[in-house]
């Protein structure tokens, strides 16, 4: 009976020794960190690539239109060029976005790893505990090992022993489950990352394809555009002039209304000075009645201070009136200084003119894109669309001028403040000058030349100063 139960007593020995290691030993191993991620970054270049397609298809609606004439034209080849520049954005988001599936896959999959190593060690820790548990299952055993006890303090910490053991073998159950699912989800979002890299790897070959199709039709469109080389040359040579007269149009407009401005602040110095030259006339008049009635010495000083502050009152009023007006911008007053100060807030800011279509032709100059050693000066920005689109106003201001000019059609031209927009190659027009107008007012429809081109002039100054319009305009 003695050897039997020291026999048993150590088998529990044992088994709270294997215990104590159980519950020291950590629940799980220590996983690699995963790598850092921009937040959203897919989410991002998602967006960006359906961005990107989007501005494909209104590209290619306009390349049709173009199209439609057999003889190649720059509008054709400024339409396919554009194609170009976005199905290479296109690519290079694809591209992007692979980049980060391949490191999601091999995130994954070294997560798959672990949790798999992790699985077999709780297995095997399990089967350990229940192999131990094996030898003591019967409620007699576990009495004698308790009842073996030397000392009530023995007996209390073989007691909790016993506890311990069950609930250990609960949370190796326990964990065993999280970890398989765990697995399981890895498994699958393993699958779902390899199909999405599938399937992106086929569009990107697809995409890749078409940008070398885009890139051959490009070079037929050069090749037959460069033997029309005498006719781009009147092209050219017609738009220089209509541009010449367009520059003179807007020089002679902005100086109009300079002076105009002028004018006015010159008619409110003018009033103001007659009135205090009104009011120095009368206080001179008090004085002189003082001094006719006899009045006191100090009667009259005061009557002389009057008439002095007066007048140097006057003067400092028409001196700051004249240093406002100036003959290089606009005077404005408080209400179009305020139109003017919000219309250059909204730098960067502001609304694009039409509502489709891309820049064609940027600002500044630059190399024709077939005339060899021929530069094009740009005054604004060419922006192609497609056939009918209305032009609208980009900010609130007023319809300075309405005018048509040869090679430019319909132009208008509207004012904020001490800003000008203008906008030409206009087939219709639907305001008047003078007219107050409101930022996405239509003010008429874009022209369509007979190539099957149609393309917006649009153009920003300050005063007299050209400014690229790029920089004030927003993202699409």
């Amino acid at each position: 009976m003695g050897v039997t139960s020291v026999s048993k007593t150590g088998r529990w020995l044992l088994a709270g020794v294997l215990l104590l290691a159980l519950t020291a030993a950590p629940a799980q191993q220590r996983r690699r960190a995963p790598a850092k991620q921009a937040p959203k970054t897919k989410a991002q270049l998602e967006r960006e690539r359906r961005n990107n397609l989007r501005r494909i298809q209104e590209t290619s609606k306009i390349l049709e239109q173009t199209q439609q004439k057999k003889q190649s034209t720059l509008g054709q080849l400024n339409a396919l060029k554009e194609k170009i520049t976005v199905q290479q954005q296109v690519i290079k988001s694809t591209s992007s976005e692979l980049r980060y599936i391949e490191t999601g896959v091999k995130q994954t999959t070294t997560d798959v790893q672990l949790s798999q190593a992790e699985l077999a060690r709780l297995k095997a820790e399990y089967a350990k505990l229940i192999y131990a548990s094996s030898k003591t299952t019967s409620s007699y055993n576990r009495i004698m090992f308790l009842f073996a006890a030397e000392s009530f303090n023995e007996f209390m910490l073989r007691l909790r022993y016993v506890r311990q053991y069950a609930e250990v073998r609960r949370q190796q159950v326990s964990s065993i489950l999280r970890t398989q699912q765990r697995l399981n989800q890895q498994l699958s979002s393993l699958t779902e990352q390899k199909q999405e890299k599938s399937t992106l790897l086929t569009t990107q070959v697809k995409e890749s394809r078409s940008l070398q199709t885009m890139r051959t039709q490009q070079d037929q469109v050069v090749q037959q555009l460069s033997k029309q080389e005498q006719q781009l040359q009147q092209e050219l040579a017609a738009r220089q002039q209509a541009v010449r007269q367009l520059d003179n149009l807007i020089a002679q407009r902005v100086r109009e209304e300079i002076a105009r401005a002028a004018r006015v602040a010159a008619a409110k110095a003018a009033a103001k000075a007659a009135a205090a030259k009104a009011a120095a006339k009368a206080a001179a008049e008090r004085a002189a009645a003082a001094e006719r009635a006899n009045a006191t010495a100090a009667e009259q000083a005061t009557a002389n201070r009057e008439a002095t502050a007066t007048a140097q009152a006057a003067e400092a009023a028409v001196a700051a009136e004249e240093a406002t007006t100036r003959v290089d911008r606009v005077t404005l007053t408080p209400e179009t200084a305020e139109l003017s100060s919000s219309f250059a807030e909204n730098r960067g800011k502001l609304l694009w003119p039409v509502a489709k279509g891309f820049v064609s032709q940027r600002f500044g100059r630059h190399p024709h894109p077939v005339l060899k050693h021929v530069t094009v000066d740009n005054r604004g920005v060419d922006i192609q669309t497609g056939a009918g689109e209305p032009a609208r106003a980009i900010f609130d201001g007023k319809v300075l001028t309405v005018a048509n000019i040869a090679g430019m059609n319909n132009v208008v031209m509207v004012q904020h403040g001490e800003y000008f927009t203008v906008y030409a190659k206009l087939r219709t027009v639907s305001v008047s000058e003078g007219q107050m107008v409101k930022m996405r007012q239509p003010i008429g429809t874009v022209y369509t030349n007979p190539e099957g081109t149609t393309e917006l002039q649009f153009q920003v100054w300050r005063n007299s100063t050209n400014l690229n319009p790029e920089q004030w305009l927003g993202r699409k």
